[in-house]
């Protein structure tokens, strides 16, 4: 039983480096280590790490205001299709209406 359950360890060991897991903990530890100006949230800041595909945000000076700049130009574009949207709308009842003269 002993042995069965360090196969079973060994095997789950594999499975995180393999998925990159091991990696991704082992760089994102090692950049709150190094972080000059520790953050008060570790937690958030290693979600902010792990949720940007394993960008550095210390390497650039702020990797979260990438995603958050993406972030608020998806908003932005999701906002203009919806009003393009309506526009259509309108442009077609207006066509429709025009044809029935």
């Amino acid at each position: 039983m002993y042995k069965s359950a360090d196969h079973k360890k060994e095997e789950y060991k594999r499975y995180l480096e393999k998925s990159g897991v091991t990696d991704a903990l082992t760089k994102v530890m090692v950049n709150l280590y190094e972080e000059p100006d520790r953050p008060s949230n570790a937690i958030e800041y290693i979600r902010k790490y792990l949720g940007s595909n394993h960008h550095n945000p210390a390497a650039d000076g702020g990797g979260s205001s990438d995603y958050d700049a993406i972030k608020k130009e998806n908003e932005d574009l999701k906002k203009k299709i919806r009003e393009l949207e309506t526009q259509i709308g309108d442009l077609r009842i207006e066509l429709s209406k025009g044809n029935e003269l």
